[in-house]
């Protein structure tokens, strides 16, 4: 930018540039005058995407004019700032600068939308002879002042009076935020420290200005090293002759260089400078810095699963259902809109993180839950995420649970596995697993065929809220990216019913059966609980229901003969009930316990000789 103010103001003096007696024509046409080069390569990808372009590390340096025509010469945002406040008589001829982005961020005076242009660019503000003069500081001497030059006044001991302010005034670290031009605009702080500084006094400033990082950092340094030396002040009085310095002028006093900052009229001119070095001012070299940009994430839809789950530690809601969501790529925080009609949605959660979601490429067979599954691997591929491997004692603690379904909300049966082998980039072979955890083990079929969905048990699943008077109403869901609303054409709307599967009994265990000489059959079984069952220091698991009842069905051939309602884990089917009942011979008996919120859970069957 400099050089280009640079050369067109020169060539367009006539005194520079004349007319010529040939041809009538100024010797540099600058009608025909091009500034170079213009890429047809879009910023800020370049020069970001340096995987791309490899050439992105000459921009700092380069001739480029992307990214740089809306940059802005200090002088002329000063200039329209002053005109704005109706001050036309300025003069900004001294002032240097490149305003790549400023944003006023509230309704102030001029005076203090200057303040951060004056601080991050280092210049002065002085009335002369009427006119408002804006000169950016380079700490050059433009006078010499001689001790016997120094007028003598009563108010001054001596001829000149030196101060140092104390350390403990003087701030040791500087901090500095802005917002970074050459990324997607985020905020960025820097510091700069003396290194023999204790650091007990931190200057915080944020500036409302688009800055380079070296820019920033350039500025920090400034800044501090501007402070250490401006403890030195001196205060002396010039006589009338010397009226021409004047406040921002640099004067060397004693070998050392002052910056008058306050002038006062009487008698003489009373000064007060403080000690500046020029090369506090020379511009840094480290323009040469890549640019970098953030991944474009291009707007997909969303892999929404709901799972209703069982209790899976026991702080849940119990009748809350989870959500899952799974995208490649991820487009930052998800929402999920819910609504009883297709109208009126709210928000109901933010997913901030993808779950693992995958599907199964071998089939899943039954196996006996309880015991260490040692069964053929199951083969998993998922769309992002990964599995790692734990210690069966880990896994017995709860590690590695998975829940496997056909993508319905509510047929989910819950596995845990040890071992995890990557067979390929995103393929998992899960084995040794436990089977139909957390009572389960009533959903799971012959075999989970191949293409079933597979969700991994962890932080990322939230439960969605959703009233106790909800529970099996359907009701509709809106996912997709919460920047971009629930009527985005990219929403998955889902229309669901969930039963609660935290109020669901256990499915009873140990489920036996016998006959006597007089034909009664008689079945005794095992209560399970869903609430706080893992402790051994009890005689009996705890009943986590209101009362004790249980379901008891008898079938013959696929008719259903009977059902009974039992108040223990035992029931005698007599031989005048299998009469009333038309059953003779073998018989299935299928029992379940009952819940007064949820129901009957999973039933247990065994086949009865009768």
């Amino acid at each position: 930018m400099q050089y280009l103010l640079a050369v067109a103001s020169f060539w367009s003096d006539p005194l520079n540039n004349p007319l010529s007696a040939l041809y009538g024509g100024s010797m540099v046409d600058f009608d025909h005058a091009h500034v170079w080069a213009w890429d047809a390569r879009p910023f800020p990808e370049f020069p970001g995407q340096i995987g791309i372009w490899n050439d992105g590390g000459n921009y700092g340096r380069g001739h480029w004019l992307n990214g740089r025509s809306t940059n802005q010469p200090l002088a002329a945002v000063i200039a329209e700032l002053c005109a704005e406040a109706g001050v036309t008589a300025i003069d900004t001829a001294g002032l240097y600068g490149l305003v790549r982005g400023f944003v006023q961020p509230e309704v102030s005076t001029v005076r203090a939308t200057l303040q951060p242009l004056l601080l991050a660019y280092g210049f002065d503000v002085m009335e002369r002879d009427g006119k408002l003069i804006f000169r950016s500081r380079s700490g050059r001497v433009i006078a010499e002042i001689d001790l016997d030059a120094v007028a003598m006044l009563p108010d001054i001991e001596g001829s000149i009076e030196t101060t140092r302010a104390p350390e403990a005034d003087t701030a040791g670290q500087v901090r500095l935020g802005f917002v970074d031009s050459q990324s997607s605009y985020e905020i960025r702080g820097v510091e700069a420290r003396f290194p023999d500084s204790e650091a007990r006094g931190v200057s915080q400033t944020d500036l409302p200005l688009a800055l380079t990082v070296s820019e920033g950092q350039a500025t920090a340094e400034r800044w501090l090293a501007e402070a250490r030396i401006a403890r030195d002040g001196a205060r002396f009085a010039l006589p009338k002759s010397k009226l021409r310095l004047g406040a921002g002028d640099v004067v060397s006093l004693q070998n050392k260089r002052y910056r008058i900052d306050r002038v006062d009229q009487s008698e003489a001119q009373m000064l007060e400078a403080v000690r500046v070095e020029a090369g506090v001012y020379d511009s840094p070299d480290g323009d040469d810095e890549v640019i970098s940009t953030r991944p474009y994430t291009p707007t997909v839809p969303v892999f929404p699963v709901f799972l209703d789950l069982p209790l899976l530690t026991g702080e849940e809601v119990p009748h809350a259902p989870y959500i899952a969501v799974a995208s490649e790529p991820w487009p930052g925080s998800v929402a999920l809109w819910s609504s009883s009609q297709d109208t009126g949605y709210e928000i109901n959660r933010l997913i901030a993180a993808p779950a693992v979601v995958g599907l199964t490429e071998t089939p899943l067979v039954k196996a006996q839950p309880g015991v260490w599954d040692r069964g053929s691997p199951l083969r998993v591929r998922v769309a992002s995420g990964e599995f790692a491997s734990a210690d069966m004692l880990a896994v017995l603690n709860g590690a590695n649970a998975m829940a496997i379904g056909d993508g319905s909300a509510g047929n989910w049966e819950v596995f845990q596995f040890a071992q995890a082998d990557a067979i390929a980039p995103d393929v998992f072979d899960l084995s040794m697993r436990l089977r139909g955890q957390l009572g389960t083990d009533g959903l799971m079929p012959e075999s989970w065929p191949i293409g079933s969905t597979v969700v991994l048990l962890d932080l990322s699943l939230l439960q969605i809220d959703l009233p106790l008077s909800a529970r099996g109403l359907a009701r509709y869901y809106r996912v997709g990216a919460a920047a971009r609303g629930f009527d985005d054409p990219n929403t998955v709307l889902r229309v669901e019913a969930f039963d609660g599967a935290g109020l669901r009994p256990y499915p009873v265990s140990h489920l036996r059966g016998f006959s006597d000489g007089s034909g009664d059959s008689t079945f005794n079984w095992k209560r399970r609980t869903r609430i706080d069952g893992d402790t051994w220091q009890t005689v009996e698991v705890p009943l986590g229901e209101d009362a004790e009842v249980y379901s008891v069905r008898i079938f013959q051939g696929p008719s259903q003969m009977a059902e009974y309602s039992a108040a223990q884990p035992t029931f005698t089917y007599t031989a005048a009930m299998k009469v009333s009942d038309g059953v003779v011979g073998a018989f299935r008996i299928e029992v379940a316990q009952v819940s007064a919120q949820f129901g009957a859970g999973p039933y247990r069957s065994i086949e009865h000789a009768g």
